[in-house]
């Protein structure tokens, strides 16, 4: 493929928004059929793949030559607060997302930016998770999800706004940032909220007009199937956000999506399951018809989202080849379904982390049973293990179809601690927990009593026997989403020294590492230009990962870890 650039006119395309450097061409159309069998070269979506798979088949880097990386270039964004964007990458066209709403196009051989798109947000917005995970290619266009609630279509190569489109109510605190899932026509997003008493929603516009197609809510209605496990009109608030990119199986036109908690967090005035919340829901794309679920954690009272879609992996579970859809919990545990047309079948669940919670998990149907002791709400104060952020929070997982390991950024021996619940009324634009946010934040207590020799672990599972491989630990928390690639590598960044690092797919032993502007939550990607091999990961601290670092420091007598902000997209290859 030729270098992509062939001027260095500039001009502000005043009327779009975007600020444009450079005319660029050769751009290819993000088809179905790409989308369902991705190139190498590129990285057209979230994860790689509709599976969901975070796997880059590329092996020009591998496990024998990967101490030979070096910068390629660097480009600083202008931002603060956690990037967690990948960079996603089609034809030598780099496409990034920061907080604030910014998208903006780079070339991907050189680091020049192309254009820049930035959406106006209300000056007085709440945000909760000031962030973005990037983007969605279908056809000629980009898609970006805002945190006001918009959907922006931005023509791909200049960077003109095609349309937005009103999603959710921002000023009842609807938010998003996820990355848009892109399938037949139509571009899905979620809403977040879920602490705000916002409703979750999927809904699925059509991609060259904006239209909207369906909406299907996660928190079921009086009538409907579901319904009668959310007492009275409970459901309007309930939660159960959508914030992360769901997962798509072409075969059966399944969209497969994690939902978030149920809202308030104390359960006394939503007594039931509470369907379908803390689940992962299978949509029917042409109608938005919900076909299957699953609940982890029925009446949750911990907070533990489940909002990862699960990873679709073909594979062998205990002597049985199966269509799984694979999921390591906020819960702590890694659970295995089958996945059918019209039902997502339980196979099995593993503790990752310590879990106290869990009494026993059903054979037949995984539905859990509790301790009630540590069960929080009304009454005294109540710890559990893990912590309200989970075993593994939103940082994604990531599968090898070469090594048949399935790979979990894990954070171990973190429980919490939280305080009597409060008797909350929902009010539009204001939070809707139920404990104050010095409590939800302070909650954080280590497994013990004590300060214990390692917090974060990067786990690889063999999901034919349930067991684990091998785990590497650090002192520190991990909040590093992974990239394993065909070059037997697993790639990851999130501990709070700033390191980015290269493992050993197989064993787990570090080969590389090497030191960031900022500590990194980064999805990282692979992709090739001109016959190179580039690994790109955006750093930049913030939002829940330095909440829980923040948490740490005041547990700790040792002075605070303090970490610089600020974005840098960051983007490596081998030594010429």
């Amino acid at each position: 493929m030729k270098h992509l650039l062939s001027c260095f006119a500039f001009a502000i395309v005043a009327t779009t928004g975007a600020t444009q450097n450079c005319a660029a061409s050769d751009y290819k159309a993000v088809t179905d059929d790409r989308l369902k069998n991705p190139e190498p070269a590129n990285w057209l979506q979230y994860r790689g793949n509709y599976a969901g798979w975070g796997y880059s088949p590329l092996a020009q880097i591998n496990e024998k030559n990967v101490g030979n990386l070096e910068l390629a270039w660097a480009f600083a964004t202008g931002q603060v607060e956690g990037h967690q964007a990948p960079p996603i990458v089609n034809g030598g066209y780099m496409f990034i997302t920061t907080p604030g709403s910014q998208l903006i196009a780079i070339d991907a051989k050189t680091g020049l930016e192309l254009w820049r798109y930035k959406k106006d947000l209300p000056a007085d917005m709440m945000q909760l998770h000031p962030t973005n995970r990037g983007v969605a290619l279908y056809g000629d266009k980009v898609y970006l999800a805002t945190m006001d609630s918009h959907l922006v279509a931005l023509d791909a190569k200049s960077g003109k706004v095609a349309w937005i489109q009103k999603v959710g109510d921002a000023k009842a605190l609807s938010y998003m940032t996820l990355a848009p899932l892109a399938a037949n026509g139509k571009i899905m997003v979620g809403s977040s909220g879920g602490e705000t008493g916002v409703r979750g929603f999927v809904a699925a516009f059509d991609a060259q007009s904006g239209k909207e197609l369906w909406r299907t809510f996660t928190t079921a209605a009086p009538g409907e199937k579901g319904g009668d496990t959310w007492p009275g009109d409970t459901h309007k608030n309930g939660g159960g956000s959508i914030w992360i990119t769901g997962t798509y199986d072409p075969a059966s036109n399944l969209a497969y999506w994690g939902t978030g908690n149920p809202a308030p967090w104390p359960t006394e005035g939503r007594k039931g399951d509470n369907l379908y919340t803390s689940s992962t829901i299978a949509l029917d794309v042409s109608t938005g018809a919900l076909k299957a679920y699953h609940q982890y954690t029925p009446n949750d009272a911990w907070d533990w989202d489940e909002v990862s879609a699960p990873l679709l992996i073909d594979t062998e579970v205990k002597g049985k080849k199966i269509s799984a859809a694979v999921h390591a919990g906020r819960n702590g545990y890694l659970w295995i379904l089958e996945r059918t047309p019209n039902k997502l079948g339980f196979v099995g669940a593993w503790p990752f982390v310590h879990n106290n919670v869990f009494t026993s998990i059903d054979p037949k149907t995984g539905r859990p049973s509790y301790d009630y002791s540590k069960r929080p709400g009304m009454g005294k104060p109540v710890g559990f293990c893990p912590s309200l952020w989970g075993g593994k929070d939103w940082p994604p997982e990531a599968w090898n179809p070469k090594t048949q390991l399935f790979y979990i950024p894990a954070n171990n021996n973190l429980c919490a601690e939280l305080g009597e619940a409060e008797d909350v009324k929902y009010k539009k634009g204001e939070l809707f927990i139920g404990y104050p946010i010095e409590s939800v934040l302070g909650s954080l207590r280590y497994k013990d009593g004590k300060k214990p020799g390692t917090i974060g672990e990067i786990q690889a599972w063999d999901l034919k026997t349930g067991k684990q491989v091998w785990t590497h630990k650090y002192p520190g928390i991990n909040w590093g989403p992974l990239l394993t690639t065909g070059g037997n590598l697993v790639f990851a960044a999130g501990t709070t020294d700033r390191k980015f690092r290269a493992l050993n797919a197989t064993n787990g032993k570090v080969l590389w590492e090497t030191a960031m502007a900022s500590a990194s939550t980064g999805v990282p990607t692979s992709f090739e230009v001109d016959g190179t091999q580039y690994i790109a990961v955006q750093s930049g601290w913030g939002v829940d990962a330095e909440r829980v670092q923040n948490a740490l420091n005041g547990l700790n007598d040792t002075a605070p870890l303090k970490i610089p902000q600020g974005g840098t997209l960051m983007v490596y290859r081998l030594k010429k």
